[in-house]
């Protein structure tokens, strides 16, 4: 069984992946536990605000064997109308390459320590050069081959020029890694001098830094082709949101009118107190409508999947997956016996009163196989915590200590904690299920702990 993983993606953002086989089946189950503190609930973030906003899917090829598809472009420029096959594996290996150094870049950053952080550092740029060196020994003659591999060349180096100068600029401050500090001002220096030479860019575009970051963006895109999926993201039961809204409204319409006709009957005349009366009665549907309406509603999807999303190839337009999505605020009483047994573990100082919102994702791969090179699916789904923590105090406190007849204080910050259950059910209806604590402040997640089964916190 392959395993799932949930990681820091960004400051305030987590990121869960998993692989996807031909015809596989997948499910992922996600319980937060938000402390009421939070202020989060149906009223001030709605699941459609949350989905629409803070939760992003992502979904590509995906394989481990990156050298491969490299090996096999040496010979696919000398065979006839295998031009895109040249092209896909070339964006595969492209791809992996930025998937994977954006992922170890950020790990390097959280090392503090000048110990840690300098070696990882080092050993990311061996690696990343050696890749690249790899690329780059196999430049296709062809020149309609050579004009996707120097698009590709030209963003890879400018994407790691980038990734160790933003890494430099957070690295821990010491004189004793002088040495290492220039190895790396090195290597970005090499990769700048690199595309000069090559002249993979015009002058007038160096000199503006938009100018420079669009066309990276547009060369990002360019690799992403063929391997990371287009999405198409459909608004499930809308005509059933209608059909209530229509029949909530009749019903109410038919109401008033008893109530407008009863009025009518009991007042030989218009008087201001007709006038009043008739005012409230439509006040009070106002009122009712929306409010009556929201309850039916919620009570009708409660248990049913909200979204559809569609996954095709960008090349042949064919279907390779579709994931249908549910969100929604729960009870205690929803919650399956083995989450439910896992938020026990905590100590009782830690079972604050919550709010339980609950995400699911089924995913069907409908590809019975891959395209040559390609192993499996890779499905990213990010969750931005920011709307968690907007209504959190901001400042920090102060801690007081008595030294010596000295009183002193020592600002702290105002840390809080999220816990999340992950639950994944393959296949095989194999059960992975894992219980997180997540640490963090206005400004950043501060530490991801993944709590033992048997173990309390």
């Amino acid at each position: 069984m392959n395993k799932i993983k949930l990681t820091q993606d960004e400051n305030l953002s987590i990121r869960v992946g998993y692989q996807l086989l031909p015809s596989d089946h997948q499910r992922l189950d996600l319980y937060f536990s938000l402390p009421d503190e939070m202020g989060i609930s149906a009223k001030t973030l709605t699941e459609e605000q949350y989905f629409h906003h803070s939760i992003q899917n992502h979904s590509a090829y995906y394989s481990d064997q990156l050298h491969v598809p490299l090996v096999r472009s040496r010979f696919i420029s000398q065979k006839k109308g295998e031009q895109s096959d040249y092209r896909l594996n070339l964006n595969l290996y492209s791809y992996q390459i930025r998937t994977a150094l954006d992922t170890d870049i950020k790990q390097t950053i959280k090392l503090k320590e000048g110990k840690d952080f300098y070696p990882q550092a080092i050993e990311l740029a061996e690696q990343i050069s050696g890749l690249l060196k790899k690329l780059r020994r196999y430049t296709p003659s062809d020149q309609k081959l050579r004009a996707y591999f120097e698009n590709a060349d030209n963003y890879l180096s400018w994407q790691v020029e980038q990734s160790f100068l933003k890494l430099l600029s957070r690295a821990p401050k010491s004189t004793e890694y002088t040495s290492e500090r220039n190895f790396l001002f090195a290597l970005c220096r090499r990769e700048n001098e690199y595309r000069e030479e090559n002249q993979y860019n015009s002058q007038v575009t160096l000199a503006d830094p938009n100018r420079i970051t669009n066309k990276m963006r547009l060369l990002q895109r360019l690799i992403e082709y063929g391997v990371v999926f287009q999405k198409n993201t459909k608004n499930l039961n809308s005509y059933l949101n209608r059909i209530v809204k229509g029949t909530v409204t009749a019903i109410i319409m038919a109401f008033v009118m008893v109530l407008v006709l009863n009025a009518r009957t009991n007042f030989t005349e218009v008087t201001i107190a007709l006038v009043g009366m008739l005012g409230v009665i439509y006040g009070l549907r106002e009122i009712f409508k929306e409010d009556i309406t929201r309850i039916i509603w919620r009570a009708i999807q409660k248990g049913l999947p909200k979204w559809k999303i569609i996954y095709s190839h960008s090349v042949n337009k064919s279907k390779v997956a579709n994931q249908a999505i549910w969100l929604e605020y729960i009870g205690n009483k929803d919650l399956p016996p083995q989450v439910d047994k896992l938020f026990q573990t905590r100590r009782q100082q830690n079972k604050q009163a919550a709010q339980l919102l609950h995400f699911r994702s089924d995913t069907r791969v409908n590809a019975k196989s891959f395209l040559p090179g390609y192993d499996e699916i890779q499905q990213r789904i990010y969750f931005n915590l920011t709307p968690f923590i907007r209504f959190l105090r901001k400042g920090e406190g102060r801690l007081y200590a008595l030294e010596n007849n000295k009183i002193t204080k020592q600002a702290v910050e105002r840390r809080y904690q999220i816990n999340v259950v992950l639950m994944h059910t393959n296949k095989q209806k194999q059960q992975q299920i894992q219980r997180f604590k997540i640490t963090l402040n206005r400004s950043n997640i501060i530490n991801i702990e993944a709590i033992e089964v048997r173990s309390s916190d």
